[in-house]
């Protein structure tokens, strides 16, 4: 059974945060990178793990100048098959 079958809280979307994929790429811990961008450590798990349902231009620029990435290398689309647009 996957999250989707379980009628998850909140809605899931297409949107893929891969924060722990770039985190891992620059050997960086979660916890560094919010003090370093000053924003809660829950805050930013919460991003990680795909369950914010927004998130600030000035948060994730700080995120990008911080990790030297671009937005693209932390948010993916990626819609579900057979979903028509």
């Amino acid at each position: 059974m996957s999250l989707r079958d379980k009628n998850p809280p909140f809605k899931l979307m297409p949107i893929i945060v891969n924060l722990d994929v770039v985190l891992a790429q620059r050997k960086m811990r979660l916890n560094d990178l919010a003090a370093a961008v000053d924003i809660t450590p829950q805050n930013l798990s919460i991003l990680k793990t795909g369950k914010a349902r927004a998130i600030r231009f000035s948060t994730l620029e700080a995120i990008c100048a911080h990790l030297e990435c671009q937005p693209g290398e932390i948010l993916e689309y990626r819609p579900e098959p057979g979903k028509k647009k």
